[in-house]
C-alpha cells in the first residue's frame, strides 16, 4: 500500500510513502542524459532528460518506483492488484511495465507531452527477468500545473485528470473521486451545531469539525485523509517549511510496524518516504528506521555523464544529543 502526493507552494513537490512488507534493495538513483536503455521491444532508447528517484538497480538498469526529471515532470507507480494492466495493442509500440517510468520521464517535459506519448504506446507484460516478475500498478504523473492518473483496461490507457494531486491504491481512481463526496462536510475549523437550532450544543474540544475523518490504513481512507491534510496544511512557502509540511502529510498516512498485517502475516510498513523538489532537483527521503531527512541534489553530479549515480539509503537511527 502506498500514498503519493503532488503539492505546489512556490516550488513543485512530489513524493510518496512506499509501503511494503519487505525491502526491495531500494537506492536513490540519478540517471544522466542519454543513458542507453535497451527496451524489450528491441529498440535502443536514450533519455533526453536526467532523472532522479528511488530504484532497484539491477545489471545497470534502474527500476524506478518513483522519480522526477530535470524538467520537473514526476511519476510514481502504486500497487493496483487484481487488474490486468498489460493487454498490448497491435497499433501501439509496446513498452514493458518496468520501462514505463524511465521512458515517460526520459522523453517528456510536461504532463501535456506525456498525454501525447501515451497515445503511441501500450504496456506489455514482459518481465525484467525470471526472478523479477511484473508488478500490477497504476500511475500518477504530475508537473507544477496538472496531475493525471493512468490506469489500463482492454481498450488501452485510461487517463484521468486528478484535481486533487493524490493517489493511493486499489480501488480504481473513479471510486476515489466519487468517495470523496462522502466527506465534504469535514472542516479544520470548530464544529458547528447543525443537528437542530432547538438544541444548545457546543464543541467540547478542538478538532471536532473533522469528526468522521477516517483513521484506518485502507487505501480509500488514506486517500481522504491525505486530501484533507493537503488542502488544509499551512506552510510559509520556504523550502524548509514546504519539505516539513510534505513529510507531515506523509507521516499522517504512514504504516506502523505491527498495525497492518499482510495476507502472509507479515508487517506492512512505510519502508521509506520521499519528497522531491521537482523545480530544483532535490530528492529528500527518510526511512522507517531513520526519521532524519536526507537530501541528494541531482545538479551536483554530471548529468551528461555515462554512468548511473547510486546512493545507499541512510537507514541507521540518527539521534542528536543536545547535552
Amino acid at each position: 500500500m502506498c500514498t503519493a502526493i503532488s503539492y505546489t507552494n512556490n516550488d513543485h513537490y512530489f513524493g510518496r510513502n512506499l509501503d511494503l512488507d519487505y525491502s526491495f534493495n531500494e537506492k536513490v538513483c540519478i540517471t544522466p542524459r542519454d543513458y542507453p536503455f535497451l527496451l524489450k521491444n528491441g529498440t535502443l532508447f536514450k533519455n533526453a532528460y536526467a532523472i532522479i528517484g528511488m530504484a532497484t538497480v539491477t545489471n545497470g538498469y534502474p527500476l524506478y518506483a518513483e522519480a522526477a526529471n530535470e524538467k520537473g515532470l514526476c511519476m510514481a507507480g502504486l500497487n493496483y492488484p487484481d487488474h490486468d494492466m498489460y493487454k498490448t495493442q497491435d497499433d501501439k509500440m509496446p513498452i514493458a511495465q518496468f520501462e514505463f517510468i524511465p521512458y515517460i520521464l526520459g522523453k517528456c517535459q510536461s504532463v501535456k507531452e506525456a498525454r501525447e506519448v501515451l497515445k503511441t504506446i501500450t504496456l506489455s507484460d514482459i518481465p525484467f527477468s525470471e526472478g523479477l516478475p511484473i508488478t500490477i500498478l497504476h500511475y500518477i504523473i504530475a508537473d507544477k500545473d496538472e496531475t493525471i492518473v493512468i490506469e489500463h483496461d482492454d481498450h488501452g490507457f485510461l487517463i484521468y485528470d486528478d484535481p486533487y494531486g493524490v493517489l493511493t491504491n486499489d480501488p480504481s481512481f473513479p471510486y476515489h473521486l466519487a468517495n470523496i463526496r462522502n466527506y465534504m462536510h469535514l472542516s479544520a475549523t470548530n464544529a458547528v451545531n447543525r443537528l437542530s437550532d432547538k438544541l444548545d450544543l457546543k464543541p467540547y474540544a478542538e478538532g471536532m469539525g473533522a469528526i468522521g475523518l477516517p483513521g484506518d490504513s485502507s487505501s480509500a481512507s488514506r486517500y481522504i485523509r491525505t486530501i484533507f491534510n493537503k488542502f488544509n496544511i499551512v506552510s510559509d512557502g520556504t523550502e524548509k517549511d514546504n519539505v516539513s509540511a510534505f513529510f507531515h502529510m506523509l507521516d499522517n498516512v504512514a504504516m506502523i510496524k505491527g498495525c497492518v498485517k499482510t495476507k502472509k502475516g507479515l508487517d506492512d510498513i512505510t519502508t521509506y518516504s520521499s519528497c522531491i523538489n521537482a523545480s530544483k532537483g532535490y530528492y529528500y527521503y527518510k526511512t522507517y528506521d531513520n526519521s532524519r531527512i536526507s537530501m541528494i541534489d541531482m545538479h551536483k553530479v554530471d548529468l551528461d555523464g555515462k554512468d548511473l549515480y547510486i546512493y545507499d539509503l541512510d537507514r541507521e537511527l540518527d539521534i542528536k544529543c543536545q547535552n
